[in-house]
């Protein structure tokens, strides 16, 4: 019994170790797998995060590419912009902001030099053509303007031998705008008694008082009115001179090549501007005074002081200019003093030439001939059909102070139209 006992006791340990056995061999599997699955699981996780990552970065990447692109297309839109704007400037107003104050005050002379020209031209045209004919336009322009014209020259190649471009200015820009001012102060109110009647200047011509056309009737009524005709010529003169000599002259000498290119295009522009204003002057209140003497009184006002401001300017500008050069020429001077006195070493005085010796070098010229060619067939076209259109509008508007309002207006649409031409070519 006791023995048996033992057995089965010893075959329970047996069968007991057996089931030990088994149960650590499930142990370890189940630990393998355990750590098997945990590993897969741990890499897993590592390859979705890795994969997260990899989603997560694009994303980023692209929102700073958008950022980058939008800051950049705005970028470039501002730059567009600027340069849309300066290339517009630069069509429109070609001037350098240095060179803004050097250009408007030698733009403003040619401003008031239009505007005076403007002014003066319509009123002559008013009172020759209405008092006299359209038709003695052309017997003052042959006896009258040619002659004083041909004169002036003279008179003005010889006061440029013996003084110096300031005086010369002065002297030849004032005279014109004091005759304009007299004339309207002495002159035309006292016409009455300083003109002679047209039957006296008829007997004097011994042309019949019944004759209605022909040179010598054309003759008489320019004697009978010879202060209309000596504002004409006057006024003719200063035409030509307050714009070829006056202005360009002054403005070669001192706006150089490179400016000339931008500076010039704009210069004819406010040629264009200054005839509108000078027309809308006289349209809105010069030619709505009660009578022509009137009108003449405010017109000579704005003629007076149109030719105040051109001196004015013209002192200003070069007082400018002036500056600029003494600045200019310290700058070098602090840059290298021993190259200045050498410029100024080399500089020589112009020989200047006499009237006769300037028409001969004009003459020599095949392209200086062909200009002048050209400006000879322009003048005489220009003023035979002149001519014709002004006696047609007589016509039209007998009163002067009709054809002053009329011709006005003309200069006005002659001026804009000047600007728009200049604008688009």
């Amino acid at each position: 019994m006791c023995t048996g006992s033992s057995s089965m006791t010893l075959q329970q340990r047996r069968r007991l170790s057996r089931e030990d056995k088994e149960r650590g061999s499930i142990s370890s599997a189940t630990s393998t797998l355990t750590l098997s699955t945990t590993t897969t699981t741990r890499g897993g996780g590592a390859a979705i995060i890795k994969s997260n990552t990899k989603a997560v970065t694009p994303t980023t990447t692209t929102t700073a590419s958008s950022t980058t692109t939008t800051s950049s297309t705005a970028s470039s839109s501002a730059v567009a912009t600027q340069s849309w704007t300066k290339r517009m400037r630069n069509i429109l107003f070609p001037i350098y902001e240095e060179e803004t104050t050097k250009f408007f005050l030698i733009g403003s002379i040619k401003f008031f030099v239009i505007l005076a020209l403007t002014l003066t031209r319509d009123n002559k045209d008013t009172m020759v053509v209405t008092e006299c004919g359209a038709e003695a336009i052309a017997f003052l322009k042959i006896y009258g303007v040619l002659p004083s014209a041909t004169l002036f020259i003279g008179v003005y190649s010889k006061m440029s031998n013996f003084l110096e471009k300031k005086t010369l200015f002065y002297t030849t820009c004032i005279p014109f705008f004091l005759f304009f001012f007299l004339f309207d102060a002495v002159i035309y109110p006292n016409r009455a008694s300083i003109q002679p009647s047209l039957s006296t200047a008829q007997s004097i011509l011994g042309t019949s008082s019944q004759s209605t056309s022909g040179a010598s009737v054309i003759f008489a009524k320019l004697i009978a009115n010879w202060t209309s005709a000596l504002f004409y010529i006057v006024a003719e003169v200063y035409s030509s001179v307050s714009v070829g000599i006056l202005f360009w002259q002054y403005a070669n000498d001192v706006v150089s090549v490179s400016q000339a290119k931008r500076f010039y295009p704009l210069f004819a522009q406010m040629s264009g501007l200054a005839p509108i204003v000078a027309g809308q002057y006289v349209v809105r209140y010069a030619s709505r005074a009660k009578d022509f003497g009137e009108s003449l009184h405010r017109l000579t006002w704005m003629v007076t002081f149109s030719g105040v401001m051109i001196c004015l300017f013209y002192r200003w500008s070069n007082a400018y200019i002036e500056r600029m050069a003494e600045a200019e020429s310290r700058a070098d001077e602090g840059k290298n003093k021993a190259v200045q006195p050498e410029r100024k070493a080399k500089k020589k005085k112009k020989a200047k030439m006499s009237m006769a010796e300037s028409a001969k070098f004009l003459a020599s010229s095949e392209y200086l001939r062909l200009i002048a060619s050209l400006v000879v067939g322009y003048g005489l076209s220009i003023n035979f059909t002149d001519i014709m259109w002004k006696s047609i509008v007589k016509q039209q508007y007998p009163d002067p102070l009709d054809y002053q309002r009329f011709i006005s207006q003309f200069s006005s649409i002659v001026g804009l139209s000047t600007c728009i031409v200049i604008f688009v070519g």
